[in-house]
């Protein structure tokens, strides 16, 4: 070997010996007979090294897995004795191997297992339990094989080819025939010997037993030997955790609903004997989240046996599974209610699947509801956030408590399906209580209170939010939590967690104000002063920013009396806040733009005449339009590229804001109706000039070309006066993406105005295709992929574009555009139809051929088209599908195939008869397609445009 390359193996060699390991390792890997030197290396234990050893396994590992069907029979012996050899080895060395060479050691015996048990080594557990007998280091790494196997055969997280699958398959029945008893044997005999004296290989064995025991013959484990066993380790301390899960595994196998109910109750009736059902004399949380996975398991067995004891009508053993499963229900709360999360969140599987029970009975006993009322308050109590919830940071722990409220959410939406009048009374109940004093009440306690509460609006579901109306009693106690929750000054406690659900309730009960609007005015004021918009916590602002914007656009019937307080009070938020005026603003851009949305709200839906909106909304954009002049003229002058960014940022936030107040507009109420075009007019006007600015582009024409896109939905044809400058603007020194994000624009323009902007797209046609055209030609590096995915977007928006052209009625753009460029728009058309691998383009491409075809393919269609179909167009229909990147397998080429076939359906349609004589006689002979089959085609081809006629 070579042992420079090999220094390089060591984690603390530096970067030049690492890259001489790895180019060692690459060049072993494509030699023939480089593997031989490994094996030798591991089999004589030449090196002493760990890293190298762990070296000389990858390499076996390669060969084994990528070119082991090469190899000659004396080779794949060798590499079974060297495996062996080294098996032995360990027996005798004075120190075990590392754990990471033991695991790589096992991965390959488990493949070498895979590719050669049904075959050649059909013996091969039998070798190896008789090389380790009951040698510990032995053991050991017969248990690690034993785990690699498992992984290789059933482990759902690795993807496996179908026949991969198949020979799993195959391996397990041969292994359940001819060895599964004599390895369950050897798990017993490890067990029993090694119990008291070898925790480590014990705890070994029982995760193989858990593995195994959900693919072989359940009746080996769960037997009095094993199971009695397996219950003993629940008692050593060293031993229970793992014991736990192996019983899980057995409890989870499927099996016969009557069986599983008698292997359940029995392992209860041992584990209740044993103490172990006595919780609060339970201090090790760890072995708790265990054992409350095993009573979930056990818990969720017998629901599924009573189900189908159910479904097969055997109504007595499915009293007794519904009787088993109603006494583990104390112990179940006892776990639901630990104040540790963990233990609490693995037993809540079974308490779902119970009440799904509850709801299917006709009529509950008293203690079925007990239980109910039970799972209720221990839901409500869960869900408390505790003292060290860092709400400020929030870390992996706090998270973790976020996914385990949303379970106990689920939970609670069962409750209210089993029993919605219990729930609503209950959390009526903690809810009056709490607010009742919330001024000397903890945070949580209140947050859980007004939480509950707005979990109600899920739990008891009503359609479109009609909380208060129908059923009265539910709308009535709703009615009331409401009118406390606003009228209780609770929104004024200090504590973030608090004030957010405060804010999310109003918003999520927004109805609440159409039956009581005389409550508008607090909340308004709590959402813009200190409590809300104004909170010292940035958290909170910009989370009440977009609730006020809802709770405005909900109620926008309700707000005409306060529209001009409301502005008033917002003014200060709405400020541009330009780099350098040095102070923090206390909405971020992204929350300014919920207020500005929220303004332009007020103002459209006020039942101010259209002089006031407009005077309104001017007061509204005016100010941007001002700083906007400025700030564009410091970006002019601006050296600094630092400097330029943040004016070119600050400049875009001011295009974002007013192109966001134009949100509030619709066909009930537009622009024109409301006498603000003449503002929006003003807007643009100020804008544009951004277009020419020669610094920052990018963010500059991305914010005023989104603008464009509202204005031509709002302002119509008004705005079209300015399309022609500011696309002259953004066609120079233009990038693809700025051409991809250009082409939407004019799509956009060309459907909404079509013939109305006809003069202005015969106009800029050529020069944008040149634009695209120029971008597409340009040399890239062949491995660049950013580049080429670049150009595949540019020439799908390119086609897109021709598709818009042609599908508006506006094909006279192309044919107005000089012979010459006709035919090298219809070329580039063609090529995107068969040369780019790309269906969605060649779908496009198809579409656009179809179309010309239809307009232009008849007898009096240009001059020299007739020909163009038959040269390009017709052989275009044959060939991409031809292409054998033509994968029909893939949905998008099935598409573009069906417009393929569409096109050639119309040019059949359009020039009859002579189109299939074309075929016959001159294209498909072309081809050496054989005549009997052009006849059947010819035939066929006709019946189609037959039909279709």
């Amino acid at each position: 070997m070579d042992e420079q390359a090999l220094l390089g193996l060591n984690p603390n060699a530096d970067s030049d010996f690492r890259q001489r390991a790895l180019a060692y390792f690459e060049q072993l890997k494509i030699s023939p007979d480089a593997w031989q030197v490994c094996a030798e290396a591991l089999a004589q234990r030449t090196y002493s090294d760990d890293h190298v050893k762990f070296f000389c396994f990858q390499v076996l590992e390669h060969q084994v897995k990528y070119k082991y069907s090469e190899l000659t029979t004396v080779q794949q012996q060798l590499i079974r004795e060297t495996l062996i050899s080294w098996l032995q080895a360990q027996m005798l060395n004075p120190q075990p191997e590392k754990t990471f060479i033991r695991n790589k050691a096992a991965q390959v015996f488990a493949l070498l297992f895979v590719t050669e048990y049904l075959t050649k080594w059909p013996k091969f557990f039998f070798d190896i339990l008789s090389v380790v007998d009951l040698n510990p280091r032995g053991v050991d790494l017969y248990l690690r094989i034993l785990m690699a196997i498992d992984s290789e055969l059933v482990d759902r997280d690795v993807v496996h080819t179908s026949e991969e699958a198949r020979r799993n398959t195959l391996i397990k029945d041969t292994m359940r025939e001819q060895c599964i008893p004599n390895l369950v044997e050897s798990w017993y005999q490890i067990l029993q010997n090694y119990q008291y004296t070898n925790s480590e290989v014990t705890c070994q064995c029982l995760e193989v037993v858990g593995a195994y025991v959900s693919w072989i013959d359940l009746s080996l484990i769960a037997n009095d030997r094993f199971i009695n066993m397996l219950l003993g380790h629940m008692s050593i301390e060293v031993l229970r955790e793992e014991a736990c899960d192996c019983l899980f595994e057995v409890v989870n196998k499927g099996m016969d609903p009557v069986d599983k109910m008698k292997l359940v109750e029995s392992l209860c009736q041992v584990l209740q004997s044993a103490g172990f059902f006595s919780i609060d004399q339970e201090e090790d949380v760890d072995f708790l989240a265990r054992f409350s996975k095993l009573v979930n398991g056990m818990g969720q067995s017998l629901i599924v046996s009573w189900s189908k004891l159910i479904k097969n009508g055997d109504i007595k053993n499915a009293q007794e599974a519904l009787q088993a499963i109603e006494t583990k229900v104390a112990l179940m709360l006892q776990l639901l209610i630990h104040e540790d999360d963990d233990i609490s969140s693995n037993i809540i599987g079974f308490c779902y699947d119970y009440l799904h029970i509850l709801k299917q009975l006709t009529v509950l006993s008293d203690q079925q509801k007990a239980n109910v009322e039970a799972i209720m308050l221990a839901v409500m109590k869960k869900l408390t956030y505790d003292e060290e919830y860092n709400f400020e940071n929030e870390g992996e722990d706090e998270a973790m408590f976020v996914e385990y409220r949303k379970q106990l959410k689920l939970l609670l939406d069962r409750l209210a399906q089993v029993s919605p009048e219990l729930l609503l009374a209950s959390v009526r109940r903690v809810f009056s209580s709490t607010l009742q004093n919330w001024q000397t009440t903890r945070f949580m306690e209140v947050e859980v209170a007004i939480r509950l509460l707005y979990m109600l609006a899920e739990a008891l579901p009503v359609s479109h939010g009609a909380h208060f109306s129908g059923d009265v009693s539910k709308a009535s106690a709703l009615q009331d939590m409401m009118r406390t929750l606003v009228t209780s000054g609770v929104s004024s406690y200090q504590h973030t967690s608090v004030t957010l659900e405060f804010f999310e309730t109003v918003v999520r009960y927004e109805k609440f104000f159409t039956v009581e609007p005389q409550h508008i005015p607090c909340v308004l004021m709590a959402f813009l002063d200190h409590r809300g918009l104004r909170h010292s916590s940035a958290k909170v602002r910009s989370r009440t920013a977009y609730l006020f914007s809802r709770f405005v656009k909900s109620l926008n019937k309700q707000m005409n009396p306060f529209i001009e307080d409301i502005l008033n009070r917002i003014q200060d938020l709405l400020e541009l806040s330009p780099p350098e005026n040095g102070h923090q603003s206390l909405l971020s851009s992204d929350d300014q733009l919920f207020i500005y949305e929220t303004a332009g709200v007020l103002i459209v839906n006020s039942e101010y005449p259209a002089e006031r909106k407009q005077a309104l909304m001017r007061n509204l954009l005016t100010p941007l339009m001002e700083k906007f002049k400025i700030l564009l003229e410091k970006l002019m002058l601006a050296q600094d590229e630092e400097r330029q960014a943040s004016l070119a940022d600050c400049l875009n936030h001011a295009v974002g804001f007013a192109s966001r107040t134009s949100k509030a507009f619709s066909n009930k109420q537009t622009v024109k109706q409301c006498g603000c075009s003449e503002v929006y007019l003003d807007c643009l006007q100020t804008f544009l000039p951004a277009l020419s600015c020669p610094l920052q582009k990018d963010i500059l024409r991305s914010g005023v070309r989104t603008f464009l896109h509202r204005m031509i939905i709002c302002l119509e044809e008004e705005v079209l006066p300015f399309i022609p400058s500011a696309s002259e603007h953004m066609l120079k020194d233009c990038e693809a993406k700025d051409l991809q994000e250009f082409i939407p624009l004019i799509n956009q323009i060309t459907a909404k105005f079509k013939i109305q902007v006809s003069p202005f797209l015969q106009q800029m046609f050529m020069p944008l295709l040149h634009a695209i055209f120029e971008v597409l030609l340009r040399p890239a590096e062949e491995n660049d992929q950013s580049a080429a995915l670049e150009k595949q977007m540019l020439r799908r928006s390119y086609f897109a574009f021709l598709q818009t052209v042609t599908g508006s009625g506006m094909s006279e753009v192309i044919a107005n555009q000089g012979a010459e460029n006709v035919e090298r728009v219809l070329v580039t058309v063609i090529q995107g139809a068969v040369e780019y691998p790309d269906p969605i383009a060649q779908k496009t491409c198809f579409i656009i051929l179809s179309k010309l075809v239809e307009l232009w393919g008849g007898k009096d269609g240009p001059v020299g088209f007739a020909d163009f179909v038959y040269k390009h167009i017709v052989p275009a229909c044959f060939l991409a599908p031809l292409k054998q990147t033509f994968d029909l397998a893939d949905a998008q080429t099935v598409l573009a195939l069906s417009e393929c076939a569409v096109t050639l359906k119309t040019i059949h349609l359009k020039r009859g008869p002579e189109c299939v004589q074309y075929l016959q006689q001159e294209y498909l002979p072309s081809l050496q397609v054989a005549p009997e089959i052009i006849q059947v085609r010819a035939v066929s081809y006709h019946c189609v445009g037959e039909q279709s006629q």
